[in-house]
């Protein structure tokens, strides 16, 4: 496994609890937005892209917790070079 650094990029999944429609994409540095519903459970959104750093995966968390989300998973998918 290769050495993970601050200033490397990556792909992240961040998932979290409530409703946020494509229209959030550009504030959110252009990641993909998509929203999973279920019959009785709450929206999740989950929000997929490459993320510059390690300080802009903590603007985005930021962010959605500025907007009251609860946070379910941050996931790093693969990294890019």
């Amino acid at each position: 496994m290769k050495r993970l650094r601050l200033d490397q990029q990556a792909v992240y999944e961040i998932q979290v609890q409530g409703r946020l429609d494509a229209s959030w994409s550009d504030w959110f540095d252009d990641v993909t937005i998509t929203v999973e519903t279920g019959d009785d459970a709450p929206a999740i959104t989950r929000l997929t892209g490459l993320v510059a750093d390690q300080a802009a995966l903590y603007g985005l968390l930021q962010k959605l917790y500025t907007l009251g989300l609860p946070l379910l998973l941050v996931k790093r998918k693969e990294a890019r070079e």
